[in-house]
């Protein structure tokens, strides 16, 4: 056994299956040493951004981590924004990162680079295995890490020769960490602060938004009690049966407005909310002049406990709203805007399905479609990176074969990591991919005016724009090896959507919009 049949042969032991890569020289030990694990699932993915939001998507998704693979300092550099959406999203993901032979580093070869420094931003937990005798201990220490609580991505560096050389280690099993549950203390002052508020609100984010969490947070509900969400939730249940909280809007005027009057704000597994960014003479802490905040349950503690424990403190009723089950009769008709395409998801996206999205303005006329389909997950853009829809979708897939799997993507988003296409005809996932092609970058036109940057003018508008050329995404699709079709109206999107859920794998929807 060589440090590369000990780090897979421990990941393995560890419940680490999956295999994002894209390698390079310094990890050919690793990729033979995937002959002797068939337990590790490899899959190539052509640009590191796709296998590190695959691996954040699996994680969401598993809730356990994958792996990536990715050839050294530039390689992780590649792959950058995506784990910084999944730091966002508090995602375990485990990154193995290569490195030259340790007594080559010295020459300073071409790839050289300190990955120490590199990966650290975006890594809650970083060290290098300088030995082969080290690594599957770290590698065992990495998983851990990985969980948290909350969890994060985090980075094994592996030099070249720690993976060649021989060990008699053994796979070393890791101590998976749990979360305590919040303090009564905590508990109870929540619960007065509540009943002494004119007008409370409790903010909910990453664990407060799964499944059981939200059964929890519906009782706070039914007895009065104005439940928010964070803006972009790393992975949330919605359609019929499922309580839907209001969700903290992205403009921040808009979402001090909402909350106007609000003089109460309890924080669960999550924190203050503060504007996207800055804009002129505006605030950017969405929280109202004179309201109070205190924080029942932190990020890293069981937020599920927590909700539960406050629905009992405030005698709140066993159970709180949930969504109705209401879904249109009859296909759109006319010409295709988000909002009618929304409609047609909601008509025909089956039981269980994930939808992964990254489709910045569309995703609005989506998500009101969506509200009172089926019942579902939403996996979001956590970290503002756009370019996480594709990827998101391919590690949703393998973590979840059973489950259809909808990436919905602007044009520009998808442009970012459109590399996933090829990985999921590779895999032949069940994926049905949407782009919105506007052929601009809408948010940006809006935001243009937000920041009082003015009107684009003939030259600025050169940055904003995508219509010349335009993509021509169906052929795009199918040279990546899928099948496509693009949609201008209504029925046809309703037709094509209707057709891609009746079927398995991969497959492809322009919406002209």
């Amino acid at each position: 056994m060589n440090g590369a049949d000990a780090l897979i042969s421990t990941l393995v032991a560890n419940e680490v299956t999956a295999c994002f890569a894209n390698p390079g020289t310094s990890e050919m030990q690793f990729v033979a040493a995937l002959d002797g694990v068939p337990q590790m699932r490899p899959v190539l993915c052509l640009f590191e951004g796709v296998a590190t939001g695959a691996a954040d998507g699996y994680g969401r998704m598993a809730d356990r981590p994958a792996c990536t693979l990715l050839h050294l300092g530039p390689g992780y550099g590649n792959g950058l924004a995506n784990l910084h959406n999944a730091r966002r999203a508090f995602t375990p993901v485990v990154n193995v990162v290569g490195d030259h032979a340790t007594y080559h580093r010295q020459y300073d070869a071409p790839l050289n680079s300190d990955i120490p420094t590199i990966v650290k931003p975006n890594s809650i937990w970083v060290k290098s295995a300088d030995t082969p005798d080290s690594v599957a201990g770290l590698a065992a220490e990495a998983v851990a890490a990985s969980y948290g609580p909350p969890g994060g991505p985090v980075s094994l560096i592996l030099p070249a020769d720690s993976a060649w050389l021989e060990t008699t280690s053994e796979p070393v099993i890791a101590q998976k960490p749990t979360r305590p549950a919040p303090s009564g203390q905590a508990v109870d002052a929540a619960a007065r602060a509540i009943k002494a508020a004119k007008k409370p609100v409790v903010l909910l984010g990453g664990q407060a938004c799964r499944a059981e969490a939200l059964k929890a947070a519906a009782r706070l509900e039914g007895a009065g009690v104005t439940v928010y969400t964070d803006t972009f939730v790393p992975r949330q249940p919605r359609g019929a049966g499922v309580f839907l909280p209001k969700k903290m809007p992205y403009f921040g005027e808009m979402a001090l407005g909402e909350l106007e009057g609000v003089d109460l704000m309890v924080f669960v597994g999550t924190a203050t909310p503060v504007a996207f960014f800055a804009y002129p003479d505006r605030p950017s802490v969405l929280v109202p002049e004179g309201c109070e905040t205190l924080t029942l349950a932190e990020r890293s503690e069981d937020s599920v406990a927590g909700l539960a424990a406050l629905a009992d403190a405030l005698g709140a009723p066993a159970a709180g709203p949930a969504q109705p089950l209401s879904i249109p009769d009859a296909s759109p008709t006319g010409g295709l805007n988000a909002y009618f395409a929304g409609a047609s998801v909601a008509r025909h996206l089956p039981e269980n399905a994930i939808l992964c999205d990254d489709a910045v303005t569309s995703g609005t006329g989506v998500a009101a479609g969506t509200a009172t389909a089926k019942p579902h997950d939403v996996l979001a853009l956590t970290g503002g990176a756009i370019g996480a829809g594709l990827p998101l979708a391919v590690g949703a897939a393998v973590a979840c074969p059973d489950r259809k799997v909808v990436s919905l993507n602007g044009d520009g988003a998808a442009m970012y990591t459109v590399q996933a296409l090829w990985t999921m005809a590779r895999e032949n996932l069940d994926v049905t991919v949407v782009v919105f092609a506007n052929h601009t970058y809408r948010i940006l036109n809006v935001e243009m005016t937000r920041t009082g940057a003015g009107q684009a003018g003939p030259q600025a508008a050169k940055l904003l724009d995508l219509g010349d050329p335009k993509i021509d995404w169906v052929s795009v699709a199918k040279g990546l090896g899928l099948s496509a079709v693009r949609c201008e109206t209504a029925e046809a999107f309703d037709a094509a959507f209707a057709a891609a859920m009746a079927q398995r794998g991969p497959t492809f929807i322009e919406a002209v919009i």
